[in-house]
């Protein structure tokens, strides 16, 4: 299974110099950029680890890049993503979010169902990832 979230999801992964034409993008457009990073990748899980500060006034995509692969080196094994804010409209709109590393295999999720009061029936989603393994070696290399 591959996770799917954000732009680019759906095509392989992209390489470093794709990474970077896209991080140029960002700058060129005025967009401050930051990096998450996550061993949960669950669907609702839209908060992800922080790498740093985020990167206001950036005008070279090296900065950006020389981050990430700092984030690789302390995550190797988990989920890496690059968001570009635009404040032009006076707030802070994520405007462009896509994965830059992933495990070498995710386990994906299931769904679990639970019946409630009644005759109402629950769902959930729950990632096969989380069950046993504490955060930080839930795609650990065995």
């Amino acid at each position: 299974m591959r996770l799917t979230q954000g732009a680019f999801s759906f095509l392989p992964d992209l390489t470093d110099e794709q990474i970077k034409k896209q991080v140029q993008y960002c700058v060129d457009q005025g967009w401050a950029v930051n990096i998450e990073w996550t061993d949960d990748p669950h669907p609702r899980n839209v908060y992800w680890e922080l790498w740093g500060l985020p990167l206001f006034d950036i005008k070279d995509p090296a900065a950006v890049m020389y981050e990430l692969q700092e984030c690789r080196k302390a995550n190797s094994n988990g989920y890496i993503k690059v968001n570009a804010f635009d404040s032009s409209r006076g707030t802070e709109s994520c405007a462009m979010s896509f994965i830059v590393q992933r495990p070498s295999y995710e386990p994906g999720f299931y769904t679990q169902r639970t019946e409630d009061a009644g005759r109402r029936v629950r769902y959930t989603i729950q990632s096969y990832a989380t069950q046993g393994n504490p955060m930080g070696e839930r795609y650990s290399e065995d």
